[in-house]
């Protein structure tokens, strides 16, 4: 095997040299990124090496402020993956009082969305929302959890502490995230730029540190 382009890097220090080398394509592209969005948005970079994100990620305002606030005091996270769930790290959510929660692979879940023609990520933030504290809601994966937020808060005077709005797929992407934009405090990806499951434990990893 030819290892002339192979790198050699200490254990501890692959992900520094990671950030590194993020921070010289920014750089190099003219980048500059928002002192209060950085992190988050490299952190996306790295999980994806996907540089667009520079440009693509879009923030409400004081979003990463909101969002740490919220989990310093304890609040839970509801996430419509169980994959995004594996993913954040509960000890330290639990050093600040909160919890992360999914409900998609829950019985009843199922039950009820069967009974009511919906889909188990609808029916997982309505449960989501009667949670009695602040919820941080991270969609990774369904648009339909996105509208079921919205249709809550048209419904009653209800709105999610936050929103990290980042589903997949092609089918209602670009509406789910227009219908709660400016109306919530939220994180999310510009027009139909879709994401991945794993940007919502990015973005929390981020957020507790």
């Amino acid at each position: 095997m030819d290892k002339t382009n192979i790198e050699y890097v200490l254990p501890e220090e692959i992900e520094m040299r990671s950030f590194e080398i993020i921070a010289a394509e920014l750089a190099e592209r003219g980048i500059t990124l928002p002192a209060e969005q950085d992190m988050i948005t490299r952190r996306v970079i790295h999980t994806s090496a996907d540089f667009d994100y520079a440009e693509t990620m879009t923030y409400s305002e004081n979003a990463v402020e909101i969002a740490k606030n919220l989990i310093k005091n304890g609040a839970d996270i509801v996430t419509d993956t169980n994959m995004a769930l594996a993913g954040i790290n509960k000890k330290v959510l639990a050093s600040f009082g909160g919890e992360a929660h999914c409900y998609m692979a829950d019985a009843e879940v199922a039950a009820m969305a069967k009974e009511r023609r919906t889909t188990r990520a609808a029916i997982s933030m309505e449960l989501a929302a009667k949670r009695e504290k602040p919820v941080i809601f991270a969609v990774g994966n369904a648009p339909t959890a996105l509208i079921q937020i919205y249709e809550m808060m048209q419904e009653s005077n209800w709105r999610p502490a936050f929103v990290i709005g980042v589903p997949v797929g092609f089918v209602n992407v670009e509406a789910a995230k227009e219908l709660i934009l400016q109306r919530c405090p939220i994180l999310s990806t510009a027009e139909e730029r879709a994401a991945a499951m794993w940007q919502p434990p990015s973005v929390m990893h981020c957020c507790m540190s």
